[in-house]
């Protein structure tokens, strides 16, 4: 069984090799990927995640502004459920994907936070490596060196990240600008752990954080006007919106549709995940007939949105 195991997985610089080939492939055509959805016994665990992970294009996707805080919350389950259990190939396209956005953050310096969530998750990671099962970790050692390897390497680069503040020739600054310019970059903050981490920057950023109108648009965007008149007070003149927000959180959660710029979606009738700005090839685009079909029946149905949560539910993880 072991040497089946090392005969499947490659030397570091053959995986370079293919992660530069996957690269290649995906820039030249649309990033896309079929998936079954029925999973039955017959067909159990068909659909693969490391496969899913190139054909989608991950490692682009964490540079892009628009997708990276999606494949961000995407590994942030990943890694914070028993990666051990996931397959070799699952294991290194993971890795490669973490270390592609730890390289894009020490560039851009974009999202610490996230960051330092997902290195606390490696750390568990390799503290699971060390563990011994008959003297030494399941799987593959060479598999389990190389992962090492990359875990220190990302390791390694969020270390040396830091957020300098921007030298003295630099203006304006954030706060040489003017308060109503300030409160427009808050009112675009749509996570209440951003709002609370500006707050404790200065006072300044604090009364603005303070505003109910800040904390009324935080609640309008993320829940419709039926959920907010269920926990909303008598006294309308005096809402503490803060205090609403946080209650229909705890009620019904935030609507991860609207966190993120972009997410990966659905074809109804491909069956296939796509990025919705890149499109993909879909057979209502590609048939005639199948799409003059489509428009008797009643139109062309919009693609399904696929939250993270969602996405995981395709694969047996």
């Amino acid at each position: 069984m072991m040497s089946r195991f090392c005969k499947r997985e490659n030397s570091e610089e053959a995986d370079e090799k293919e992660n530069r080939v996957a690269n290649v492939d995906s820039s030249s055509t649309q990033p896309h990927c079929h998936i079954t959805i029925k999973c039955t016994k017959e067909i159990a665990g068909f659909n693969e995640l490391d496969e899913a992970v190139k054909r989608l294009d991950f490692r682009s996707a964490a540079r892009d502004v628009r997708r990276s805080n999606y494949v961000r919350a995407l590994l942030s389950l990943l890694v914070g459920r028993n990666t051990t259990a996931l397959s070799g190939c699952a294991q290194r396209a993971l890795l490669a994907t973490l270390e592609e956005v730890a390289g894009h953050a020490a560039d851009t310096i974009h999202d610490p936070r996230s960051l330092r969530r997902l290195v606390d998750g490696l750390r568990s990671l390799r503290a699971a490596e060390r563990g011994a099962c008959w003297g030494g970790p399941l799987g593959s050692q060479i598999l389990w060196h190389q992962h090492t390897a990359k875990i220190e390497r990302i390791l390694n680069t969020v270390a040396q990240m830091k957020i300098n503040e921007p030298g003295p020739e630099i203006h304006p600054k954030l706060l040489q600008l003017p308060e109503e310019c300030i409160r427009e970059i808050i009112l675009r903050l749509s996570d209440h752990r951003d709002l609370l981490s500006s707050a404790q920057a200065c006072e300044q950023m604090a009364a603005i954080v303070g505003e109910q109108r800040v904390w009324r648009e935080l609640t309008m965007f993320h829940f419709d006007q039926q959920q907010i008149d269920l926990v909303m007070p008598k006294d309308k003149e005096n809402v503490d919106w803060k205090s609403v927000y946080h209650s229909l959180k705890k009620s019904f959660g935030i609507n991860e549709d609207r966190m993120y710029a972009e997410m990966l979606s659905l074809c109804r009738y491909c069956r296939c995940l796509f990025w919705r700005s890149l499109g993909h090839p879909c057979i209502a685009d590609q048939c005639p007939e199948f799409r003059a079909k489509l428009q008797e029946a009643g139109g062309i149905a919009p693609p399904s949105p696929v939250p993270p949560s969602a996405f995981l539910k395709f694969f047996s993880l």
